[in-house]
């Protein structure tokens, strides 16, 4: 059982787990801080607080999974766009990874247990 947690929990660099939990954290903050201000309060959505908490700790490797499929489609071109324009983008994007992470996640840990599983035989 530990070495299925290492392979896919443990399948990504600790700096880029450690970034991508920065950024979904972000999202979660924001969206409990707006849930905290309605009238019902936070108290009121338990639900709200669990769903925020497993996103976050999913996110980086549903980044992980947005960032190998973009990876492979876009190969190794460079396009030059608004600046304004790419940020909004890369926001919308990181905030649709961290809203389905709980969906995209599981693809994406499944691959870092083939690909580590592959690469220890």
């Amino acid at each position: 059982m530990r070495q299925i947690f290492a392979k896919t929990f443990g399948g990504l660099t600790p700096s880029y787990y450690m970034r991508q939990l920065i950024f979904g954290s972000l999202f979660a903050i924001l969206i409990l801080s707006v849930a905290a201000n309605s009238p019902s309060g936070l108290m009121g959505k338990p639900g709200l607080i669990v769903m925020a908490i497993v996103c976050t700790l999913l996110y980086p490797y549903s980044r992980f999974v947005y960032e190998s499929v973009v990876g492979y489609v876009m190969g190794g071109n460079v396009f030059f766009v608004n600046a304004l324009l790419m940020l909004m983008v890369k926001v919308f994007t990181m905030a649709m990874c961290w809203s389905f992470a709980i969906f995209v996640a599981p693809v994406g840990l499944a691959y870092l247990y083939w690909h580590h599983s592959r690469q220890a035989s």
